[in-house]
């Protein structure tokens, strides 16, 4: 089965594009969302969440406080990059998981750090959703409540759009300008061609 991974940077609409494809019938993977569910599901993943950054990092009902687990990773980036360590092969191995339960063409794996996480080597082609950054900003500000400045940070932590562009197969511009859906259109055409499908 072909897999495809689909980034973008904050405000991209990465999400947007990926529901277009499910509309097409194409199983999408939220790497995001799937990452904070296996926090709370995954047996060995918890374990070792415990042993390396302490017990109390889940409450008595064994649900990840994600305030505390934050407040020990993000001003240090030695842990940061230990709790990485721990969740990027437990999502890689879920996805795996999942993509053998689908009974579709191809897949799509929706992550925000593809490149970042190394996610991408899993993958047989990358979309990456592209659109200005100042659109992106406004975005962003629009449906997380930020200030310009809280959003500017946090996109000057994620890999810059030229870096992105290089390691990318494909795009998608989602500029407001050029429609999404023909763009779309003219990817699935072409995954359903390289996974054997030409009618």
């Amino acid at each position: 089965m072909l897999k495809v991974g689909v980034t973008g940077g904050m405000g991209s609409g990465k999400t947007t594009v990926c529901r277009i494809f499910e509309v097409l019938g194409i199983p999408v993977y939220y790497s995001d969302e799937r990452s904070k569910a296996l926090l709370n599901t995954d047996v060995s993943l918890i374990e070792q969440l415990r042993s390396r950054f302490g017990h109390d990092i889940y409450t008595r009902d064994g649900v990840i406080d994600r305030r505390k687990l934050g407040a020990r990773v993000f001003a240090d980036e030695a842990e940061l990059n230990a709790l990485n360590a721990l969740v990027h092969p437990a999502v890689f191995k879920d996805f795996d998981n999942w993509a053998l339960l689908q009974r579709a063409p191809y897949v799509l794996k929706e992550a925000a750090i593809l490149f970042e996480s190394g996610s991408y080597l899993d993958c047989d082609y990358t979309i990456l959703v592209k659109a200005p950054a100042a659109l992106r900003m406004e975005r962003v500000m629009l449906r997380d409540g930020l200030t310009g400045e809280l959003v500017q940070q946090r996109m000057d932590r994620q890999m810059s759009e030229e870096e992105k562009e290089r390691m990318a197969d494909l795009f998608i511009n989602n500029d407001g300008k050029e429609l999404l859906i023909p763009q779309v259109l003219r990817l699935h055409e072409l995954f359903m061609k390289k996974a054997g499908f030409n009618g």
